[in-house]
């Protein structure tokens, strides 16, 4: 009985050791990072730039009552090129009140073609309120590309489940 009480604790406090933060890779590191460009981008070399806001909802009000539901958010940034990279140097969030809330890049990060950078705002972090946004500043060498950047939000309220989508818009393309 005493080996099984062991297991089971040390079972519990292993499985509460676990990170499950959502925007780390497999290895532990911020996501963020692990793309991060190891070499400056050539200016010259850049013929596509857009600068895209990006809406969100940290919380809605779901009843007459006006009881807020906090959601989880995840920014999704898709390079829909099969061939060339996309390069991402600006991800900044603001709060309902338009304030600087955090800025996710230290250096611009680079997606291969057809990759996907996602970044959670999770649940419990409702300090971007129901405005909150994102700016997110993309760069590509061939003006053609077309990524597609949204928002997915999730949450409950009881024992209903809901889910929906914001798509970016284009606030300063060059």
């Amino acid at each position: 009985m005493k080996l099984f009480t062991f297991i089971l604790v040390l079972s519990i406090t292993l499985v509460s050791c676990v990170d499950n933060k959502p925007n780390r890779t497999v290895t532990g590191q911020d996501e963020l990072e692990s793309l991060e460009l190891e070499t400056p981008i050539i200016k010259g070399d850049i013929e596509f730039n857009d600068t895209l806001y990006v809406p969100i909802y940290s919380d809605i009000y779901v009843d007459v009552a006006n009881q807020k539901s906090l959601l989880a958010a995840t920014l999704s940034i898709r390079n829909t090129s099969f061939s060339d990279s996309l390069y991402v140097s600006t991800i900044d969030y603001y709060d309902t009140e338009g304030n600087l809330v955090k800025n996710f890049l230290n250096k611009p990060i680079s997606l291969r073609p057809m990759a996907t950078v996602n970044y959670v705002i999770e649940r419990e972090n409702d300090i971007g309120g129901s405005g909150a946004n994102f700016i997110v500043v993309l760069s590509a060498k061939q003006s053609d590309v077309r990524p597609l950047v949204q928002a997915v939000m999730i949450g409950h309220n009881g024992n209903k489940g809901f889910s929906f989508t914001t798509d970016a818009y284009s606030v300063r393309k060059k």
